[in-house]
C-alpha cells in the first residue's frame, strides 16, 4: 500500500525494518478501541541489536539518539503491521516512553529519547506530538541502550 505518510516516508528516504517477533510471552501490538498500545521496542535492526552498552560510559549523547530513533522506526514499523499496510490510519501519537540505560552520572535522558520524538514529528507532523516519559535505568534486555514504547490513536 502506498498511503500519504507512505510517499513522506520514502521522500525523506526513511526505511522501515520488518516488524519482529516478541522476544518473550507478550504480543507486539494490543488495540483497544481507536488505541493501540505497542509494546517497548529495543535498537535493532531486522533482529540485529545495535548500540549495546550504556549511554555516558560506551555511548554519548548522539549516538543514544540515533538508538531512540531506531527504537522509534521499530515503533513506526509495528503500528504499519498492525493497521495493514495503511499508515495514515494513524490519528496521533498519544505517548512515548524512553528507557536509557545510563552510567550513574549520565543525566541527559531527554534529550536522548528526543532521537525518538523527532522521528515521530518528521513522519507524521503534528500528529507525532505526544506526552512523553523519559527515565533513565541502571540496565535493559540484552544491555542495550534504549527502549521505547508508543500509545496511538487510531481509525
Amino acid at each position: 500500500m502506498g498511503g500519504r505518510i507512505d510517499s513522506l516516508l520514502q521522500e525523506r528516504n526513511i526505511e522501515l525494518p520488518q516488524a519482529s517477533a516478541p522476544a518473550a510471552n507478550y504480543v507486539s501490538v494490543v488495540r483497544s478501541g481507536n488505541l493501540l498500545f505497542v509494546s517497548g521496542q529495543v535498537c535493532q535492526w531486522n533482529g540485529e541489536r545495535r548500540f549495546i552498552g550504556k549511554l555516558g560510559r560506551e555511548f554519548k549523547l548522539e549516538e543514544g539518539q540515533q538508538a531512540a530513533r531506531l527504537c522509534a522506526l521499530n515503533i513506526v514499523a509495528h503500528v504499519r503491521a498492525a493497521l495493514d499496510g495503511d499508515l495514515d490510519r494513524v490519528v496521533r501519537v498519544v505517548r512515548l516512553g524512553g528507557f536509557v540505560n545510563s552510567a550513574a552520572d549520565f543525566v541527559e535522558q531527554p534529550r536522548v529519547v528526543n532521537g525518538a520524538s523527532d522521528l515521530m514529528v518528521d513522519v507524521l507532523g503534528d500528529a507525532g506530538r505526544h506526552a512523553r516519559t523519559a527515565i533513565g535505568t541502571n540496565v535493559l534486555p540484552f544491555d542495550l541502550a534504549v527502549e521505547v514504547d508508543a500509545v496511538f490513536e487510531v481509525k
